[in-house]
């Protein structure tokens, strides 16, 4: 038996466990066969790699040996992967044959691929949804994705520490789902402060919205009540049922029944943006991704003719000032 990659990262495997049975559950394999594996990979090796008793498995001295080999092997070879992911194809100002974008959601991934798909009609494009940005930031990372296009809260951006560019699409205000028949639907907007009393829905996620959302009702002079988390169509149901007033964005398009407005002041705001790997392919495209995703941002937006009208009063807010990180 030849000796591969899969065979160090089981004894890798079984050195950071400690286990045979914990390491066998951690690879996805039954215990039997991880044992017969290590059997075989003993054998090609000329001898036992752990030493096995109640107590555990501890390595011996040839196993420590293969285990300080396979500690620099396997993060190499997975730094080539990942560089090699990146680097797939040629990027230029035109366009990439391909366009893997990571998506949380909103108002800018239909627009920005009706774009795309426009603008170069042979080009692969395929999107992945998540909640939660370090997830996608780490596939761009890891060369499973070209873009990531994301929302965050409006005073930050994504962290500095993946690595990646960050440009910003556009800030809005937060609003606020309720029924058309709600007292504070009357108005253009919202005082947080009147809505003291109110049970809250919003999407679930990452990042410092939360804190930021407990952080303008103090200002406000509240404590609000525990935001219940679901996603999307729970938010909506809640709000139908009468059980609570939900957290959303201006472009989202409430049903029937329902309608949004913005908080006064924009004590809450929601950033969105778009990062890639600035040594990958996908820099080079990155200008025509942005020009089109803030194409499609004013497509969305400007369904809500109102929240047009009210932005008047807020310049820093919309696609005006776009920032790069």
């Amino acid at each position: 038996m030849n000796l591969e990659l899969r065979h160090l990262k089981v004894v890798c495997a079984i050195a950071e466990t400690g286990s045979v049975t914990k390491a066998a559950s951690l690879l996805g394999l039954a215990q039997p066969a991880l044992t017969a594996q290590l059997q075989r990979i003993e054998r090609t090796l000329g001898g036992p790699l752990f030493e096995r008793d109640r107590r555990g498995a501890r390595a011996t001295a040839l196993g420590e040996l293969v285990l300080s080999r396979a500690r620099v092997l396997l993060p190499a070879m997975k730094g080539l992967q990942d560089e090699a992911a990146r680097l797939a194809g040629a990027g230029t100002d035109q366009g990439m044959s391909r366009y893997r974008i990571g998506t949380i959601g909103g108002p800018v991934i239909g627009g920005l691929v009706h774009r795309l798909s426009e603008a170069q009609p042979d080009a692969q494009i395929s999107t992945q949804a998540s909640y939660y940005v370090d997830e996608l930031a780490n596939m761009v990372v890891a060369g499973k994705l070209d873009y990531a296009q994301v929302g965050v809260c409006g005073d930050a951006m994504p962290s500095a520490d993946y690595g990646l560019m960050w440009q910003t699409i556009a800030v809005d205000a937060v609003c606020i789902l309720l029924p058309e028949g709600h007292p504070q639907a009357e108005g253009d907007d919202i005082d947080l402060a009147e809505l003291a009393e109110e049970q809250w829905a919003a999407g679930t996620g990452d990042g410092c919205m939360a804190d930021c959302f407990a952080a303008a009702c103090a200002r406000a002079g509240f404590t609000p009540r525990r935001v219940l988390e679901t996603d999307v169509r729970g938010v909506v149901d809640m709000v139908e049922m009468g059980l609570a007033i939900g957290i959303c964005q201006p472009t989202f398009r409430p049903p029937t029944g329902l309608t949004h407005r913005p908080l006064a002041g924009a004590p809450l705001r929601w950033r969105q943006v778009l990062g890639w790997h600035p040594d990958s392919p996908a820099a080079a495209v990155a200008p025509r991704l942005i020009g089109m995703a803030v194409e499609a941002y004013q497509e969305a937006v400007a369904r809500n003719p109102r929240y047009v009208k009210w932005l008047v009063n807020y310049p820093a807010l919309g696609n005006h000032q776009l920032a790069a990180a």
